[in-house]
């Protein structure tokens, strides 16, 4: 089975861990580096023929449009991942819809072509924010990847299905979550920063055991996953540096070796391929 590759493309100054330590009104005056970093990741793509879908902040298309000319025109999947990589919890259902709306715009206009795919930042829809797939529905967008089905202290939804299902019975948008390892009762994340602290074989495992259900794995990681040679935040705390920058010089290698032991393509081929999705989660 064909299996969902996806990178979130931000920066490293605008991840989650660093959201309390670094103001967003600084951003600007920072050192860049999500250009040359997403441009490694597609020429890692391209050296193992394959297509993912690119998850990309609207901040980083309106700063950055010819990288993201060269997302599509090398193949890939344009989807959003928000404007500004505020959490969806942390914002009213008005503030959502206009974030949205203020980030699909800007990737349209740098890619020139119609984004169909949302995924929120850190994950952040879950039990707070029961409206949120009804703004995305009535954006108009196909599918959503904005789930994590397990219990983490910074995002998670435990409830939630582990495979894609129609979070609205009166609409066409399909949930898509991002895959999880089931370990007899407990659920474990296989992406980003979980790929590069554990073994390779936890993720093989978990695409393996998707695939016996005969459902499609979802993968993904960041740009700045590859690049250990960002700058250092220091006064961020331990717990933060140590999720953060842990084996980044491992990664390259690590995914050129998950990429070649499992079939990977972009989430709109992958969605499309679904056939019959229930309705989940009280819908």
């Amino acid at each position: 089975m064909r299996h969902a590759m996806s990178v979130d493309v931000e920066d490293w100054f605008q991840v989650g861990a660093f959201e309390k330590v670094i103001d967003k009104a600084d951003w600007a005056s920072l050192t860049p580096r999500v250009e040359r970093n997403t441009d490694a990741v597609l020429a890692l793509f391209a050296d193992s023929g394959v297509k993912a879908t690119f998850f990309t902040l609207g901040w980083v298309a309106a700063r950055y449009p010819a990288v993201i000319r060269r997302i599509v025109e090398q193949g890939h999947e344009l989807a959003s991942h928000g404007w500004d990589h505020a959490r969806v919890f942390t914002m009213t259902p008005d503030e959502f819809r206009s974030d949205v709306a203020r980030a699909g715009c800007a990737l349209e206009d740098a890619g020139g072509v119609a984004v169909t795919g949302y995924r929120a930042p850190s994950f952040s829809i879950d039990a707070r924010t029961p409206w949120a797939h009804d703004v995305l529905a009535e954006a108009g967008y196909a599918y959503s990847s904005s789930i994590a089905p397990l219990r983490h202290d910074h995002y998670g939804w435990p409830e939630a299905p582990r495979y894609a299902f129609r979070p609205r019975a009166d609409a066409a948008l399909i949930e898509v979550p991002v895959t999880v390892a089931e370990l007899g009762r407990r659920r474990m994340a296989t992406g980003g920063g979980f790929f590069r602290l554990f073994p390779a074989a936890v993720t093989d495992y978990a695409v393996r055991q998707v695939d016996r259900a005969g459902q499609p794995a979802v993968f993904y990681f960041h740009p700045w996953e590859i690049d250990p040679g960002q700058p250092r935040v220091n006064h961020a705390p331990m717990r933060s540096r140590l999720r953060h920058y842990s084996r980044l010089g491992a990664m390259s290698g690590k995914l050129r070796g998950l990429i070649a032991r499992h079939d990977w393509g972009r989430m709109d081929a992958i969605v499309a391929r679904l056939g019959s999705v229930p309705v989940g989660m009280g819908a």
